[in-house]
């Protein structure tokens, strides 16, 4: 297995070329990190995990305290020391974000709060953080919104460096947008630094939206639009997540893995996929005491093909 420094920050299409021959897979879970963020490689290594998620502030507050040196200094240590590079960590942003929204004021506070955990990122040597794109709240169009997530985007992006936004896909609950790849590439087509977005599947959200991975045909299906519409390189994660709700409810609940209504062999066909060779495969299921034993058995359906 290869490991890198956090100090080097790769892009997808750069470390996926370290990685090919390999058929290397970086599957781990959303883990906390309190009271310091250097506690998140460290709960992740306790599960066995090669990837790992975590907040990187407080998801549901406007402003959180700022890293001390001690926490950047273990964070990246611990990081260094467990064998987790760039590639293999996908931080989450705060839910309170909402850049498509129709208030200018609550936009500004999204904008401002993006640009401080791009910023994060960077003093941890994080190379992406994983966004939901925003929601119109039935008060403006798609259309309008969808060029809004894409300015502030801008914005964000011209306001710090090297760091990569990774859109997350939703399953489209209320007015939240990005349940469509369709949605998502009209965001993309508006960012400036290409270079810079990127895309983060959840399966069950997909489900939800209506993409019926669950069967062959279904899955093989989901991933010829993502490609027609957004292209296999804009691929940066995945969330691993099985879904309580049945295909096209547009209702976000998360099951253990296999135990939806998406079922096993779809993670299992998504497991033994190329396409999610080097990308964070992360578990945000509520069974959360069988994480270990879940992201184990994740390994070993790969592991024949090794």
């Amino acid at each position: 297995m290869f490991f890198f420094a956090p100090e080097a920050v790769f892009a997808k299409k750069c470390i996926s070329l370290h990685f090919v021959m390999t058929r290397l897979k970086f599957i781990g879970a959303h883990v906390g990190a309190e009271p310091s963020v250097a506690v998140a490689p460290r709960e992740a290594a306790a599960l066995g995990a090669s990837a790992f998620a975590f907040n990187l502030v407080d998801p549901q507050r406007w402003a959180s305290p700022a890293y001390t040196p001690a926490d950047v200094d273990s964070f990246r240590m611990a990081c260094e020391q467990l064998g987790f590079s760039p590639a293999q960590i996908l931080p989450h942003s705060a839910f309170v974000i909402n850049l498509g929204g129709p208030d200018p004021r609550k936009r500004a506070m999204s904008r401002r709060l993006l640009i401080d955990e791009l910023r994060r990122c960077s003093l941890l040597g994080l190379a992406m953080l994983n966004l939901h794109p925003g929601a119109h709240l039935g008060k403006i169009s798609e259309d309008e919104s969808i060029s809004l997530i894409a300015e502030n985007i801008n914005a964000a992006l011209d306001a710090t460096e090297g760091v990569a936004v990774v859109l997350e896909n939703t399953a489209g609950q209320g007015s939240n947008l990005g349940y469509t790849f369709a949605q998502l590439a009209g965001i993309i087509s508006f960012v400036h630094d290409k270079s810079r977005v990127g895309v983060c599947v959840d399966t069950a959200h997909a489900f939800a939206a209506g993409y019926d991975l669950s069967s062959p045909q279904g899955y093989q299906d989901m991933w010829a639009e993502f490609d027609a519409t957004l292209g296999p390189s804009v691929l940066r994660g995945m969330h691993i997540n099985d879904s309580q709700r049945a295909l096209g409810s547009r209702i976000d609940r998360h099951a253990p893995v296999g135990e939806g209504f998406i079922g096993e062999e779809a993670f299992r066909r998504l497991i033994a996929d190329p396409r999610t060779d080097g990308i964070p495969l992360i578990l945000e299921t509520p069974d959360v005491d069988r994480w270990r034993q879940v992201i184990a058995r994740l390994a070993e359906w790969h592991s024949p093909h090794e």
